[in-house]
């Protein structure tokens, strides 16, 4: 998919320390990222990194690739709470559907409708290598369905509704 950045836009696909950010079309966003062999003391601080990059860009979710770091390392916020790192996530069950709109921190300012299922059951590891087991709905599960996305090259703009894609100023983003 071509996309055109209207020129009110530019600014925000621009990388910057205040904008770290990989941006598409960056080779980085559609590589199969690879499993993390153990969790150790560079994986918490590539965690640690992800987190403050979400924060800053008021994020929901975030996964290493989009730091230009190639390994199944996602952060996510759940039911709106602080962000929780997954490391090598893996979908174990998905039930129902739910269409809701998408952006994503690397197509800033891009949104549009896609197709996901509506629950998720998940197995990865934490940030001191347990593993952990969740099940979520709604919100959450659009995320990690995001993020884990990411792990595997693919970007929303793969499975949105084209007739719904739009352009629209980010929350907390600042025109320049």
């Amino acid at each position: 998919m071509d996309i055109v950045i209207p020129s009110e836009f530019e600014p925000l696909w621009r990388m910057s320390d205040e904008q770290p950010v990989v941006k598409y079309p960056a080779d980085v966003l559609r590589e199969v990222a690879a499993p993390v062999a153990r969790v150790n003391k560079r994986v918490r601080q590539l965690i640690e990194q992800m987190v403050e990059v979400t924060k800053k860009a008021h994020g929901i979710g975030l996964a290493a690739p989009q730091v230009g770091i190639s390994e199944r390392v996602i952060v996510v916020s759940i039911d709106g709470r602080k962000l929780t790192p997954l490391v090598n996530p893996v979908i174990t069950r998905a039930e129902g559907e739910q269409i809701g709109e998408e952006g994503c921190l690397s197509l800033p300012g891009l949104y549009g409708e896609v197709l996901r299922k509506a629950a998720i059951e998940v197995e990865a590891l934490d940030a001191e290598g347990r593993p952990v087991n969740l099940f979520l709905e709604g919100l959450s599960a659009r995320v990690v369905q995001h993020e884990i996305d990411h792990l595997d090259g693919v970007l929303f703009v793969d499975k949105v509704d084209l007739g719904t894609l739009h352009w629209a100023w980010p929350a907390g983003a600042v025109a320049s």
